[in-house]
């Protein structure tokens, strides 16, 4: 590891080797090889005079790349794709004559950056099924927990544990849908020419418009794409940027959410994120278990959710059919996205596989405040087999709550308000019947059967559908 110079967090802390490996400069130039070799092939395959021997030099030299003699010619030439062409050909010196012939930089440039954000969202697509996995298999484990649910952060009506597992699901399940549309969705460029008219190949192929069709359609079958722009300038619409990186925000939208939530809970002791043996809390205050991994998935989220503006604007600030000014920022906000997204959703995983619940926190809690939130159960059912008067009980009620919450918020005692009632004659309640009265299953309305619904009817059969893309081992560096 280099000391010396400034290296990015997003590879040396926080992004998993396989995302790095998908923006690495060996995938990036192996691919413009690629490209150049299925052009060759393609234009060969409609009466270029190119000869197998030309073809199988290249294919022997896509993955031997010189990067030094590459970086001597762009330091000469100010142009990264002659460099590359220039280092290629002194590696195929039969096929120089023909590598990149017909095309413009772009070819290679665009169609690589559409070829590793695909990868990139397969990826992405695969840690976000590992992410609804682990958290469909904890909301089936606490589908039957009540717990205080929070409007406002102020206590409510209860739900279940498992059934507040469901809503985050519920998020990466939007998230999953649109990363799906996108990525069914993404065309090659194809190569449409200096500004995307085709003169150039038209130009090679004797002005035979049906060839250099083909020449397209064959090129993205080689590369493994169904499609390709149907029309563009020398560039594809930099809208398709800011359309992968939509979901990308998305799921970091998703993710903030839970990790905030997750920050509340452990403020509340009610969970705990995992915490190694050695693990260190504060450097000053040794107790401490600071929900780290949460903070960092928010951190990194906002990071994501801020870089989608840069696609908006570089598509937004586009001149005709090219101008240069979107390549120093592509070249940044695409790929950190994709690095920051993965490291996201890798400790999304790492957080709800080793999540710890404390069911007697969570009743403890429940207990403090159910006492409020039962007193309607109370009225009705005193009016109905106690024969009691609805306004004076209402009343009494009123009465014995500003008490109780006198006695929490003043002087931090606990909340009386049962007491207060089971002592009251106007009531008429037994200890027993209060019991029943305050079960929290009472409370929790169809938060069960939802939670098992959702994890059985939407949930499984993606994960089902997908069971190879599962099972896959988070990577959290530090």
């Amino acid at each position: 590891m280099r000391t010396d110079i400034y290296q990015s967090p997003l590879c040396e802390r926080y992004a998993s080797k396989e995302m790095q490996s998908i923006f690495s400069n060996d995938r990036k130039f192996s691919t413009w090889r690629k490209l150049w070799v299925a052009l060759a092939e393609s234009e060969k395959e409609l009466g270029l005079p190119i000869s197998d021997e030309q073809i199988e030099e290249m294919k022997a030299q896509i993955d031997n790349i010189d990067y030094e003699k590459a970086r001597q010619y762009e330091n000469e030439l100010r142009h990264d794709v002659m460099a590359h062409v220039h280092t290629f050909g002194d590696a195929c010196p039969k096929a120089a004559g023909i590598i990149h012939l017909g095309a413009t930089s772009c070819y290679v440039g665009d169609n690589t950056d559409i070829i590793l954000m695909q990868s990139a969202l397969l990826q992405i697509r695969n840690l976000l099924l590992n992410a609804i996995e682990a958290l469909s298999e904890f909301a089936m484990e606490y589908k039957a927990l009540p717990t205080l649910a929070y409007t406002h952060f102020q206590a409510a009506q209860p739900t279940m544990v498992g059934k507040r597992a469901c809503l985050w699901m519920n998020d990466l399940l939007f998230d999953i849908e649109q990363l799906d549309f996108q990525l069914n969705n993404l065309k090659l460029l194809g190569c449409k020419g200096t500004t995307g008219t085709g003169a150039s190949f038209l130009e090679l192929f004797d002005g035979e418009e049906t060839k250099v069709e083909q020449l397209e359609q064959k090129i993205a079958e080689k590369i493994g794409f169904s499609k390709c722009q149907s029309v563009s300038g020398q560039t594809y619409t930099r809208k398709a940027d800011f359309a992968v990186l939509q979901v990308l925000s998305g799921i970091a939208q998703s993710a903030s959410k839970f990790s905030s939530d997750i920050r509340l809970l452990s403020h509340l002791k009610e969970v705990d994120e995992p915490f190694e043996e050695k693990q260190i809390g504060s450097s000053a205050m040794a107790y401490k278990r600071n929900p780290m991994r949460s903070e960092r998935i928010a951190s990194l989220a906002r990071f994501v959710i801020c870089d989608l503006q840069n696609t908006a604007i570089t598509a937004a600030s586009q001149w005709f059919e090219r101008t240069l000014d979107d390549s120093a920022n592509k070249r940044l906000a695409v790929p950190e996205a994709f690095l920051a997204t993965d490291a996201i959703l890798n400790l999304y995983i790492n957080v709800i596989r080793g999540l710890k619940v404390y069911p007697a926190v969570i009743k403890k809690h429940l207990d403090a405040e159910l006492p409020f939130m039962a007193t309607e159960n109370i009225l009705m059912y005193c009016v109905k087999t106690k024969d009691g008067d609805r306004q004076e009980l209402h009343e009494a009620i009123r009465k014995h709550s500003i008490m109780a919450a006198e006695q929490v918020k003043l002087y931090g005692n606990e909340n009386d308000l049962i007491e207060r009632i089971k002592n009251d004659d106007s009531f008429g309640l037994s200890a027993m019947e209060l019991e029943v009265l305050l079960d929290p299953m009472k409370f929790t309305g169809m938060a069960e059967y939802q939670c098992e619904k959702f994890v059985t009817e939407t949930v499984k059969p993606l994960l089902e559908k997908n069971k190879q893309r599962v099972n896959v081992e988070a990577q959290v560096n530090v």
